[in-house]
């Protein structure tokens, strides 16, 4: 994309690709153009009916809402909406000069795309390895390298979720005081594991995904408790992935324990007996390529894609350059900007297995009576976004401009290095659970609206893409990246901000969604399959 810049001064936008993608901002915009060839303009701050936008003739004919789109030039009927360079739309309506953009009168349509397989697609220039970021991080036993020092007890089924709650809170408050190295004891419960096929990809989905919990090196130590009846036993994850109980990683269930006081005592005893060695740990200092960086986008509005997401891909250009992992998700929220990931793709196979999961989930919500442009959700159009493709091009800017080395299936171990993709669905919660169980070990969480939640175990960073939801909203947002458009800081600045603050975050910092509490109850494996 061009320079996000008032119209009036957009006499000739840079035309490199890191221009287009890593953009500046003067101060006091009233309207951004992304790119010369669009024919929408985003109002930087609310305008009035009658108001006269910079550089055109054209007038405001509606008051435009801060964040919407407003016609730079006439748009005919059937004719394609273009933002970012790309389509997001087609008019459904005549729309004259000045014109609100939106709903009423922009819907989608076929067209085709471009794939361009690995067009874009260039070799990191890594930073020398003496010159690396580093952070303070925990080293476990078996190598792996974590950001957090937590305790957690898990569930195989929904059955047991009450009986893990309540072993949990056994150690909340000051029960914890005699071990401060230790972040916390959490319940990850679920509401599946019975009432489902034994085999399958509903079944591979959940046992993975725990698979994933149980060996995350943000545990110091797990609990594991079952009911003993249900279809997702113990034993077949324990024999299927070769896990033994000792001193990080204990089992139960509550029937063998004899019912659910005997259960929580027998819990709250093992627990117990972990807490010496998870606290037995000292940071040190390790470099960034040990990160493992989800990212994600929520609560979504029309800044998403000019400030926080490109500034968030400015950060993960450099986590990469600098060794470390970055991983985009969400594949219905990439539906539309597919074809600018697969320009990138380091090899033809990556970017066809790309689009062979868009392909899936186009047959998924097809089959379920679906679409993908039921995204964006009413909050996402209050903001300003139409349509999913215009949602998907400016999410999609996160991931940055480095190559695609490589596209994984849901809460597989992710062992690649540099920027990665991961298919999921575009929930929220369901996806950086996704992303953790492959690996994450910290999350950037991007957020228009005002999204609140956290990521136990992983630590979890809002950055907000306006001033106005930073301020509201203070004590949830960890970083304001409105500064973009109010005060003219460049993206590549803000992207430093954000990638000190990712190492600092790594070192034990602690995020807004830790200080309230978040995490417990954003534990939400897919579900696929029939409930039986």
């Amino acid at each position: 994309m061009d320079d996000p810049q008032t119209l009036a001064q957009a006499t000739a936008p840079p035309e490199t690709s890191e221009a287009r993608k890593h953009p500046t901002a003067p101060e006091a915009q009233l309207v951004v153009r992304l790119n010369r060839q669009d024919n929408v303009l985003v109002a930087a701050r609310s305008l009035a009916e009658g108001a006269v936008l910079p550089g055109t003739d054209a007038v405001c004919r509606d008051t435009i809402p801060a964040g919407h789109k407003v016609a730079a030039a006439a748009i005919p009927a059937g004719a394609a909406v273009r933002k970012y360079g790309q389509i997001i739309g087609f008019a459904t309506h005549d729309i004259d000069a000045g014109q609100h953009v939106h709903t009423q009168n922009c819907g989608m349509g076929d067209f085709s795309r471009d794939y361009a397989f690995c067009e874009e697609a260039q070799a990191t220039a890594y930073v020398p390895e003496a010159e690396r970021a580093t952070f303070q991080g925990l080293v476990r036993s078996d190598g792996q390298v974590a950001t957090r020092n937590h305790i957690g007890v898990l569930t195989t089924v929904n059955c047991s979720a009450t009986v893990a709650r309540a072993v949990a809170e056994t150690f909340g408050g000051t029960a914890l005081e005699a071990f401060p190295n230790v972040d916390g004891v959490t319940a990850f419960a679920h509401t599946t594991g019975c009432g489902m096929a034994s085999s399958g990809e509903g079944f591979e989905l959940l046992q993975r995904t725990l698979h994933g919990y149980l060996t995350h090196p943000n545990f110091a130590g797990i609990l594991l408790i079952g009911l003993g009846c249900e279809i997702n036993q113990i034993h077949r994850l324990t024999e299927r992935y070769g896990l033994q109980s000792g001193e990080r990683f204990q089992y139960m269930t509550i029937q063998e324990a004899g019912g659910t006081r005997a259960a929580i005592e027998q819990g709250k005893a093992c627990v117990k007996a972990m807490l010496p060695t998870a606290n037995a740990v000292a940071r040190q200092p390790l470099p960034a390529s040990h990160l493992k960086l989800a990212l994600q986008c929520g609560g979504s509005d029309g800044y998403s894609g000019i400030t926080a997401n490109p500034a968030l891909g400015a950060a993960v250009d450099k986590l990469v350059r600098n060794g470390g992992t970055a991983i985009l998700s969400e594949t219905p929220e990439i539906y539309g900007a597919e074809h600018l990931l697969t320009r990138r793709a380091a090899s033809p196979e990556i970017g066809e297995t790309l689009l062979g999961r868009v392909r899936w989930w186009e047959d998924y919500a097809a089959r379920h009576a679906g679409s993908l442009d039921n995204n964006p959700s009413p909050g996402n159009k209050a903001g300003g976004l139409t349509t999913i493709l215009e949602k998907s091009l400016g999410a999609a800017a996160k991931s940055g401009t480095t190559r695609l080395e490589a596209v994984y299936d849901y809460a597989v171990p992710i062992t690649a290095k540099g920027f990665v993709f991961m298919d999921s669905p575009g929930y929220d919660p369901c996806s950086v659970t996704g992303q953790i169980a492959a690996g994450a070990n910290i999350v950037c969480f991007t957020t228009g609206r005002g999204s609140v939640s956290g990521f136990k175990p992983a630590p979890s960073l809002k950055l907000c893409t306006n001033s106005v939801t930073y301020r509201r909203m203070s004590d949830d947002m960890d970083i304001d990246c409105g500064p973009v458009l109010d005060e003219g800081v460049s993206i590549e600045a803000m992207g430093d901000r954000i990638f000190d603050l990712i190492l600092r975050t790594a070192s034990g910092t602690a995020t807004c969604s830790e200080a309230l509490g978040f995490g417990d109850n954003e534990f939400v494996p897919w579900q696929i399959g029939a409930v039986m």
